[in-house]
């Protein structure tokens, strides 16, 4: 019987343990974002520079900040285990280059304001939170800026940015993966496509 009862104490410890170690460090994450929007996004936004600076300073910014290879997995989907080793590298590659030109443009949009912080949001997700933002407009309501942030160690990144409740990386995998279909599964055909964009 005591045996039992430690046997089902020392379980309940470690699945104690467990939870505390899988949980997010909350304010860790918010105050990431914060450090990003801060000295990253709204300096790159409101600095007097030519637009090919400002996208060479979000290059940068999001390749320290994003976790573009968790994203480039995501949004190819199921593509992703069929993909070369060079096709990876090339997707991921152009995925970086346009999704910094979009996004620069994008976050243009917010010059001369300021990111207020709403909290955080848990996730269904282990490792992962959703930090929420607003941006106040000059007309209308405040836009909604949700970060989805990765937790590994001590160490965050942005795996998802949510504008409006349009998920970023949902669009482009719903978009890429599509496009991969009807182009009879060529991962080739897509990559091609986005440096068309760039260009």
């Amino acid at each position: 019987m005591k045996k039992t009862i430690f046997t089902a104490l020392i379980t309940a410890l470690c699945l104690h343990m467990n939870i505390a170690q899988a949980a997010v460090d909350a304010t860790g994450a918010e105050k990431f974002i914060q450090k990003m929007t801060d000295e990253g996004i709204e300096q790159i936004i409101n600095a007097n520079v030519s637009k090919a600076e400002k996208q060479t300073r979000f290059k940068k910014l999001f390749n320290d900040a994003l976790d573009l290879d968790f994203i480039g997995k995501y949004v190819l989907g199921r593509y992703w285990r069929t993909a070369t080793s060079q096709q990876k590298t090339d997707f991921i590659s152009t995925y970086r280059e346009l999704n910094t030109k979009v996004w620069s443009e994008r976050f243009d949009e917010f010059k001369g304001k300021n990111f207020e912080f709403k909290g955080t949001t848990p996730s269904n997700s282990e490792g992962q939170i959703f930090v929420n933002t607003i941006v106040p407009m000059e007309q209308g309501e405040p836009a909604t800026v949700v970060w989805r942030v990765k937790q590994e160690g001590n160490t965050f990144k942005v795996i998802d940015i949510i504008i409006e409740k349009v998920s970023l990386t949902m669009a482009n995998r719903n978009e890429y993966t599509a496009y991969i279909k009807n182009n009879g599964g060529n991962i080739d055909s897509l990559i091609n496509n986005l440096k068309a964009k760039l260009k």
